[in-house]
Order: C-alpha cells, then sequence, then structure tokens
C-alpha cells in the first residue's frame, strides 16, 4: 500500500505491507533517498512481516514546503517521523535506520525508547572513528572555513554525477544497481525548491555530533538487541563505525558486506536473511 497521512498540515507518503499482526520493522531512509530505497526489500520480508517506510518532509513523494515555511533540521523532522509513529499507534517495533534515518531514529529512540524492540543499522553512525573519507573531506572544508570548497562539493552531491557515484562507490558488482535508483533520486532533487531542502539539512547535520555520546549512552543503558548490516567500503561511514556498536551492546550482531554506502542495492537478499534470523532469535 502508498498512501498519506496528514500530520501537523503536511501530507507524509509512505509505503506500508505485510502482516498487520506480525513484528513491525519501521524503515528510515538516508540521503537523497527515500522510502524507494526499502521497497524491493519490503516486498521480500512482507510475506512474515509488517514493514513501513515514510518519506520525511522535503524527500520522496511528501509534501516539501519551503525552507521559509518549515524548519529543515534533523530534531524537526524527528518530531514529524514521532508523530507519524503515534498517529498510527506503531509500538514495539524494530527500528530500521541508514544514512540520516541514524540520526533520526535516535533521536526517536532516546526520547521513546519504549517503543524500540530492537535496532537494525545499516551505515548510519554514532561514532567518531566512523568517519569515512568523504566525511572527513567535507569536515575539512568547515574546519578551514573553506566556503568555496564546501559549496562545490555540495553541488557536486545535488548532480546526477555525484548522485551516481554515492551508489556505484564501493559497490562488488555495479551491474546489480539499479539505474532507476539514482535516477529517481535526482528526479526528486530537481523539483522546485528541493535543492534548497537539501542544503538546509545538510548544513544541519554537524549538530548530530553533539548528540553522540547521548546515543551512546542510550545504547549502553537500554541494550537494545541490534543487527547491524554496513557496506564496508562506504566513503561516508567506514566499516569502524559499524564495529564501534560492540563497544556499547551486549547482544549485537555485526556483517560487513563488500559493499557502499547503498550496499542494499546489491544484498538485499541476504539482509532479509538475516533480519528473519534476528527477529526470529528475538522472538524465540
Amino acid at each position: 500500500m502508498n498512501t498519506s497521512i496528514e500530520i501537523n498540515g503536511l501530507s507524509i507518503f509512505y509505503r506500508e505491507s505485510g502482516q498487520q499482526n506480525q513484528e513491525t520493522i519501521l524503515f528510515l531512509h538516508g540521503n537523497p533517498s527515500s522510502s524507494h530505497m526499502y521497497k524491493s526489500l519490503m516486498t521480500i520480508l512482507e510475506d512474515k512481516y509488517h514493514v513501513i517506510a515514510p518519506d520525511y518532509p522535503g524527500f520522496g513523494f511528501s509534501d516539501r514546503p519551503t525552507i521559509e515555511e518549515f524548519e529543515y533540521s534533523f530534531d524537526n523532522i524527528s518530531q514529524i517521523i514521532e508523530q507519524f509513529i503515534d498517529k498510527l499507534k506503531l509500538k514495539n517495533f524494530y527500528l530500521f535506520v541508514q544514512d540520516y534515518g541514524g540520526p533520526v531514529g535516535f533521536r526517536i529512540a532516546t526520547r521513546r525508547p519504549e517503543l524500540i524492540k530492537g535496532l537494525i543499522i545499516q551505515n548510519a553512525n554514532v561514532y567518531k572513528e566512523g568517519f569515512g573519507e568523504w566525511a572527513i573531506e567535507i569536515g575539512t572544508y568547515v574546519q578551514n572555513n573553506d566556503i568555496e570548497g564546501l559549496n562545490t562539493y555540495k553541488k557536486h552531491l545535488t548532480s546526477l554525477e555525484g548522485i551516481k557515484e554515492q551508489y556505484i562507490t564501493g559497490a562488488k558488482d555495479t551491474n546489480l544497481i539499479d539505474p532507476s535508483s539514482y535516477f529517481l533520486d535526482y528526479a526528486f532533487l530537481n523539483r522546485p525548491g528541493v535543492k534548497e531542502i537539501f542544503l538546509t539539512l545538510f548544513d544541519n547535520y554537524g549538530t548530530n555530533f553533539e548528540k553522540y555520546e547521548e546515543w551512546q549512552n542510550y545504547l549502553r543503558t537500554y541494550q537494545p538487541p541490534t543487527l547491524v548490516v554496513w557496506g564496508e567500503n562506504d566513503k561516508f561511514f567506514s566499516r569502524p563505525g559499524g564495529e564501534a556498536y560492540a563497544k556499547d551492546l551486549n547482544d549485537v550482531t555485526l556483517h560487513f558486506f563488500d559493499g557502499g554506502h547503498f550496499m542494499l542495492e546489491e544484498y538485499k537478499s541476504e539482509v532479509a536473511i538475516l533480519i528473519d534470523t534476528f527477529i526470529q532469535k528475538q522472538i524465540n
């Protein structure tokens, strides 16, 4: 089912399928993608699970108010998604996060730990040792106040070439990556006002670093069962970021794949099996 729900006057699009009376998995997408990145994985899992994936405001098929009309920050988007969770009466679910889904999801988890039955982490970083080559490059521009260099990099990230690069860099077999994924992301980005939204939220990413300690404390305190599935060739978030979860969690399973930032494009079937095994272990 592809539908929408109104949250704070905004139409929030979401994909939902599967068995309503079974375990729920909530998927929070990355950047510059949308719930579309989970479509194939959800199709595999829907026979046994209740799967649901929203698009954030400004992303995918959700409303995209201008940057003057809406505060595009990770704090605010997490509030919208938390209201989405409450309006759909989602409770005791497994939270799957990738990239931007990490800071959105961890904000919700720390505010509402009772909602989370377990975590599935895919290239979503909450440790400083997880900064990869591209993240370090961005940080260097910021630290050196190199506005020209940073703006050039941002422009590249919003180009078709730049988006494609995020999908194929580090991939084991680029023939398995569906070109429609990065073409769709590019099409979404080229709608009126969306590049401004992208850049505003991109500039807000620094607010996440100060929360790393809080999120790590959440993991240590509440010990959610966690499955880490990580593309180890990711240039944004490197393998040490995935390994670091084992520092704070007792019940954590780590799986690293010969893939990049969007490794689900190559390994959705393998990840689906790992998710099923992980959840069945919690049930039994």
